[in-house]
């Protein structure tokens, strides 16, 4: 089995093939509000790239989380915070979702052969997901508008470092020594090592700083959301 790792969604079109699974990554914070999602019971999450398509679902009474630039859309029922989703507001229900860079890659990916959603917050479970059906892995950082972050890094490094155990994995590319490095240097305390990141400041100056310290938080929830391309919603696989 072959393990790569793809930085930034403006690469994704030099490793993509048919038959990979794919792992969509944006801890801050799409791929971990979608995780708290689904483990609140979240019937299904329909992802969709731009606004306006999301305006238009809202109108026709879905809720709705959309978020752009860190912060949440003026019509929108939730935002990006993994803590906006409880059991209560969103069980049983489907929840049409929007944001600046996790929709986009998810958009970017969708035609592989399986595309499941990875956080800190379902790690193992992701991993073990993977293990099985495919000869190549690809993790997908969403990154920040198409450019390389630290905080999804991360994660591919650990990924990179518990896969590699499990399934005996080949790296692919060097991007997945590059992550490793990276994870090597930042696992004793990753939230310190984010600390002066671009999009670590971004939290802070928008008053989302404890939600930084949640998506660092490993195997929280157990569930992995998985892309269903019949009806274009991710569910619980």
């Amino acid at each position: 089995m072959i393990l790569d790792i793809c930085l930034s969604p403006a690469l994704y079109p030099f490793y993509k093939k048919e038959n990979d699974t794919v792992v969509v990554v944006d801890i801050f914070r799409a791929s971990t509000t979608l995780c708290a999602a689904l483990s609140n019971g979240a019937s299904a999450i329909i992802p969709i790239a731009d606004i306006e398509s999301a305006r238009k679902y809202k109108s026709e009474g879905y809720l709705v989380g959309a978020e752009r630039n860190t912060r949440k859309v003026d019509f929108a029922d939730f935002g990006n915070s993994p803590f906006e989703y409880t059991e209560d507001k969103v069980s049983g229900k489907e929840v049409v979702f929007t944001t600046t860079n996790g929709t986009r890659a998810i958009e970017a990916s969708k035609e592989g052969r399986q595309l499941y959603i990875g956080a800190f917050s379902n790690i193992d479970a992701v991993v073990n997901s993977c293990l099985t059906g495919s000869e190549r892995v690809v993790v997908l950082c969403a990154g920040w508008n198409n450019r390389v972050n630290i905080e999804d890094t991360l994660f591919t490094g650990a990924f990179a470092e518990k896969f590699i155990r499990e399934a005996g994995a080949t790296p692919g590319s060097d991007g997945v020594d590059m992550a490793r490095g990276l994870w090597n240097l930042a696992k004793k305390n990753p939230l310190e090592f984010v600390k002066t990141s671009d999009h670590y400041q971004r939290l802070v100056n928008n008053g989302a700083e404890g939600d930084a310290a949640f998506c660092f938080e490993e195997n929280t929830v157990s569930v992995v959301p998985w892309f269903d391309k019949s009806e274009g919603k991710l569910r619980i696989r």
